[in-house]
């Protein structure tokens, strides 16, 4: 049994169904670890462990019948506190909903369930998911299990600390600026980014409960120690919801290859003014080497028809309009007043977020146009090529700042310090063009700290990125669990 807790989700439910271990054996294994290590970690944040105990038996006794629940029957799985869950405490980390128990589950999580999946806890998050960290004033924060000196990464940050740490058998994020490849990245896990639209959000917060509309840029998507866990649980939560399911189906292409022999590779490590950690950097060229020892055909130098910054600048904007959105009024209008003050040179953080809080609908039009250029240029870029590679971050796990000022934040990288929200950059690009994109570990620093690579493809080719990250898996070991657990 000391093992159980280590292996992918996907193992875990073929066990369960060959009937090599019960649902609620394994369950209570995953409670006893819970039980022992997560006191100081502070990765699961609310439990139901009486329903999930009967959830397991129902399991159980379906499998003594023949009868197999779904593709997720019998795994004990915890869900991020972004999501609701009927019947417990879904607060997203904001003090305002610290006692909302919603009626209904969000949209991914009631397809979870219904594949078979044993729910017995929340995850934490920081408040309203709103950042790099996690930590809010209901829950408290999170360590990384690789050193809890350090953050786990947000906002997916107790997600990713219970997988690394073996507390949980998958779990499920979100991400419109980084929240599932980060923490993944962080804490030597395996995260998916969807293309936009595929996961349903309802019922994840924010925006409020109750919410019916998703906000531009954000997704859900899986979590787990494997390629085959995120396979497997995006095969379960993607699809069509609500009335879109009476009129169209969704079907992802298959992967463009199956080996890395002859898979068409961009590497995008290098950028000027982006300049990642060293070693970091090292790590990832390795894992390009990899795949190109193995047979597929890199080029180091392509890239698609626009500049990073470009890229950058029209993201950062679209990101602070959606999130912009749901600042009060009269955080809304300082913003608008500030922007008028700032020389329309000055691209800072600062200035972007002032500007894209409070962009009006005709300006969102035109950066919008400016998108869907950027689109179809990434489109054409894939015509000759299959996926990029690129940094998920900037650095590694980096220590605890709980500072409020997040513009005042810094991180140091490579002996320079730089803006705390730099930590969007390389996040950005597959959200702005709607992107699939894989996070996959490739090893660790000389401090051991875990490093992730990003594996970017062509719209809707998220079986494709997934396949990669599986091929780097097979040749550099894939998930490792931190020293202590």
């Amino acid at each position: 049994m000391a093992e159980l807790h280590f292996r992918s989700a996907a193992e875990l439910a073929r066990m369960v169904r060959r009937r090599e271990v019960g649902a609620l054996e394994l369950l209570d294994h995953f409670i006893a670890r819970v039980e022992r290590y997560n006191p100081a970690l502070n990765a699961i944040v609310a439990t139901d462990f009486d329903r999930a105990r009967a959830a397991a038996r129902a399991a159980d006794a379906a499998v003594a019948r023949g009868n197999i629940l779904g593709a997720l029957h019998g795994v004990p799985m915890t869900i991020k506190d972004a999501f609701e869950v009927a019947g417990l405490r879904s607060t997203g980390g904001a003090p305002a909903y610290a006692q909302h128990v919603p009626e209904r589950h969000a949209d991914p999580v009631a397809r979870i369930e219904q594949a078979g999946a044993v729910i017995f806890g929340k995850t934490n998050v920081p408040f309203l998911s709103g950042d790099g960290q996690t930590y809010n004033d209901i829950y408290g924060t999170t360590n990384n299990p690789w050193d809890p000196g350090r953050g786990p990464g947000g906002s997916s940050g107790g997600a990713v600390a219970a997988l690394a740490a073996g507390l949980t058998g998958l779990e499920i994020g979100s991400d419109i600026g980084g929240s599932i490849r980060s923490p993944a990245h962080l804490c030597g896990v395996f995260g998916h980014k969807p293309s936009y639209g595929i996961v349903s959000l309802r019922g994840h917060i924010p925006g409020p409960p109750g919410s019916l509309s998703s906000a531009d840029l954000g997704v859900a998507g899986p979590l787990g120690r494997s390629a085959e866990d995120l396979d497997l649980l995006l095969g379960v939560i993607a699809g069509a919801e609500g009335d879109a399911a009476a009129g169209w189906r969704l079907d992802l292409p298959a992967p463009r290859a199956a080996s890395a022999e002859g898979l068409r590779v961009a590497v995008w490590i290098d950028e000027p003014g982006c300049d990642i950690d060293v070693e970091m950097a090292g790590l990832l060229r390795n894992a390009a080497g990899a795949l190109e020892a193995a047979g597929a055909r890199l080029d180091r130098q392509e890239r698609p028809g626009f500049g990073f910054a470009q890229s950058t600048e029209i993201y950062l904007l679209l990101l602070h309009a959606a999130l912009g959105a749901g600042f009060p009024p009269e955080v809304r209008a300082y913003l608008a007043e500030l922007a008028k003050s700032l020389d329309p040179a000055d691209k800072s953080h600062r200035a972007l977020q002032a500007r894209g809080a409070s962009l009006s609908h005709a300006d969102w039009i035109v950066l919008n146009e400016r998108r869907a250029r950027l689109r179809a240029q990434w489109a054409h870029f894939f015509e000759r090529f299959d996926v990029v590679l690129a940094p998920v971050l900037l650095c590694p796990a980096f220590p605890h700042d709980h500072s409020p000022d997040f513009l005042g934040r810094r991180l140091t990288v490579n002996g320079v310090e730089r803006d705390y929200l730099d930590i969007l950059l390389w996040a950005g690009p597959a959200l702005l063009a709607y992107l699939p994109a894989t996070s996959a570990p490739v090893g660790l620093t000389a401090a051991g700290l875990p490093v992730g690579i990003q594996i970017i493809g062509p719209h809707l080719g998220d079986r494709t990125t997934i396949a990669v990250a599986g091929m780097i898996e097979r040749l550099l070991g894939g998930f490792r669990p931190p020293p202590g657990y």
